[in-house]
């Protein structure tokens, strides 16, 4: 049986991670995060801008906090 995921997935306080939603021909991706080890929040839109917002949540939030740092 598969659990029935929150119809709200933006990570909040609450429930910290990363969110990304790729676009379609008529949307552009999308990307949030809200880091559990410092409070630090971020949005994007657009592939570019997303894929920074990817690199910064690896490199200095969610497992960079897990490390240690």
């Amino acid at each position: 049986m598969f659990r029935k995921l929150p119809s709200d997935l933006h990570p909040t306080e609450d429930r910290p991670g990363l969110r990304v939603r790729g676009g379609s021909q008529y949307t552009r991706s999308q990307g949030d995060y809200v880091c559990g080890g410092c409070g630090a929040e971020d949005h994007a839109n657009g592939d570019d801008d997303v894929k920074a917002l990817v690199a910064d949540w690896t490199d200095n939030h969610g497992p960079a906090h897990r490390n240690g740092r």
